[in-house]
């Protein structure tokens, strides 16, 4: 019996995963493999929509995330244990929490050094009981006001701790939160805490976590409403979170994770061909504003948030600019054989079909194009609270350009 070269076993897990998406079957409805403007289209139903459905450690808020299940399709069936999973848009670090929680390294990057605070804590989290003993430690009490304008969120007592917290954790130098576990899990855990719209968040009843408004926007909240911010235990809402993130347990011990801020086209930390798979999610067209969203968050970390170069791209040319520019960089970067999952929605009520920019973009570069998934979910909790129409715009509709990299 002969045995296929690399090349053509690489070819054959294309083809392989290709014939999946076509067999897929597992909610009930088989894949509809659909032809429009020189793309293929594979739509179906590939993973659920329920909520918290997946590891206890992804259920940490950030803007236009994508389901854990979308990484983790792709990493069952395109990776093995050990291989290199990378995310050059990591956001809140859901592809590579997913990475990690299967085995496989993960390493990944963002603009924004939040995604860093929000990412690293989870790939090694600390015992509960060790978060437990550092928050009765916590010197909360007594602290000074620095922005009276926070009143609007928070009771005074809350704003108090919450001061006296973040100066606490901001008197750590970043490097000393690498190698303190503990410290580096609470200020993640605070820093999703910091506002939301039940009493498990430090802050009055606001919008989602995802997003913190205006000051502005928060008194005309409070005043329709009728509400005035509540007392809240800070260190009693950071435990029960804690609780609540590590109740599937850690990662298994697996290879070293690495982490850097750094533009997605610019993926200097990874040697040519180290990424077996990248599974990522660019900014979208002129959606979402991740700076003034998390300017709250950049406070509470000491971030200065103009400083970040962060992509809001206006313009059709300037979006297929930075894509081309991203795809220059993963073409050096992941292996001959290996696969590119970029996600992408609609917007502009689906004036503008990202994937198709995308398709463009890739243009005589080494990949081969494979085609577009198409998920068709049906609401979520969040899409419902925007009024967001599954599949029809927005971040809620997931599309997926599929590449494979030419040998």
């Amino acid at each position: 019996m002969s045995i296929a070269s690399p090349e053509i076993r690489k070819r054959r897990t294309s083809v392989d995963f290709i014939g999946a998406l076509l067999a897929f079957d597992a909610f009930g409805a088989p894949t509809q493999a659909i032809e429009e403007a020189g793309l293929t289209y594979y739509v179906n139903e590939y993973w659920t929509s329920a909520q918290r459905s997946a590891h206890s450690l992804h259920e940490v808020s950030y803007r236009a995330c994508f389901k854990p299940q979308l990484p983790a399709f792709f990493i069952e069936r395109l990776t093995k244990p050990g291989d290199t999973v990378c995310d050059p848009f990591m956001g809140r670090g859901t592809t590579l929490i997913e990475a990690a929680l299967r085995g496989r390294r993960a390493v990944g990057s963002d603009a924004n050094p939040l995604s860093i605070m929000l990412t690293r804590p989870r790939l090694t989290p600390p015992a509960i009981e060790a978060v437990e003993a550092r928050l009765a430690r916590a010197p909360l009490e007594g602290g000074e006001f620095e922005r009276e304008d926070l009143l609007a969120f928070y009771h005074p007592q809350t704003l108090r701790q919450i001061c006296a917290l973040r100066a606490w954790l901001n008197s750590q130098p970043e490097g000393k939160f690498e190698s303190d576990l503990v410290h580096d899990w609470i200020r993640m855990v605070a820093l999703n805490r910091l506002t939301g719209h039940s009493p498990g968040f430090f802050s009055v009843y606001t919008m989602p976590p995802n997003q913190a408004v205006s000051v502005k926007a928060q008194l005309k909240i409070n005043e329709r409403r009728a509400q005035t911010p509540p007392m809240r235990d800070v260190a009693s809402l950071i435990l029960k979170k804690s609780r609540a993130l590590l109740a599937d347990g850690a990662p298994p011990a697996g290879p070293a994770p690495f982490l850097a801020v750094s533009d997605a086209s610019r993926l200097d930390y990874l040697k040519d061909g180290e990424a077996d798979l990248v599974v990522t999610s660019p900014p979208f067209l002129d959606v979402v504003d991740y700076r003034a969203d998390n300017w709250l968050r950049n406070w509470f970390a000491g971030v200065d948030g103009d400083a970040i170069r962060l992509s809001q791209l206006r313009s059709v040319d300037a979006w297929v600019d930075m894509t081309r520019c991203v795809f220059e960089a993963l073409a050096r970067v992941v292996r001959p054989g290996g696969h590119v999952a970029y996600e992408v929605g609609e917007v502009r009520g689906g004036g503008v079909l990202l994937e198709r920019l995308v398709w463009s973009a890739m243009e005589g570069l080494p990949f081969e194009r494979l085609g577009v998934m198409v998920n068709n979910q049906r609401f979520t909790k969040t899409s419902n609270c925007w009024g967001v129409a599954n599949n029809a715009k927005g971040v809620n509709s997931n599309r997926i350009v599929l590449a494979r990299r030419k040998a």
